[in-house]
């Protein structure tokens, strides 16, 4: 999360604010006759388009994984970022570094993921690259998401 000492007088940081009138854009745009995936899809690959590298490779490759191994999740935006939803709820999302300032891009899961294990269980990892091993781990959880 971004720090709040760059957090404007409303406590929201610039880029806070920027995803929320993005969420406000989706909602009006989904509430429209109801968005076909090919449009969530659409949606999705112009936020990708719109990255900065690494975060435009990352999001790539994620997108290719979940079509390869959860291809039940839609595609759409969600705050301005790729997310994968199952019954319009999103389940997963990809948050690119450059959208927060951070160091690392994020893949998160939603209360609509199972991933459960236990009492506790993460939801969210820092992804900084995606090589064999990660693409691996990244391909067990999408299959567990999308139950």
């Amino acid at each position: 999360m971004p720090s709040r000492k760059t957090a404007g007088a409303d406590g929201f940081t610039a880029e806070e604010q920027a995803a929320m009138k993005e969420r406000a854009r989706e909602l009006k745009s989904q509430s429209r006759a109801g968005k076909a995936k090919a449009d969530g899809e659409k949606d999705l690959l112009e936020k990708i388009a719109e990255m900065d590298e690494p975060d435009r490779g990352l999001a790539t490759r994620l997108h290719e994984l979940v079509k390869e191994h959860a291809p039940g999740l839609a595609p759409k935006t969600w705050y301005g970022m790729p997310a994968y939803a199952r019954d319009g709820k999103v389940v997963c999302f990809f948050q690119a570094a450059g959208k927060f300032k951070t160091r690392y891009a994020t893949l998160g899961f939603s209360d609509q993921a199972p991933l459960d294990d236990g009492a506790m269980w993460p939801t969210s990892f820092a992804l900084a690259a995606l090589g064999p091993a990660e693409e691996a781990s990244v391909e067990a959880l999408l299959k567990q998401a999308a139950g």
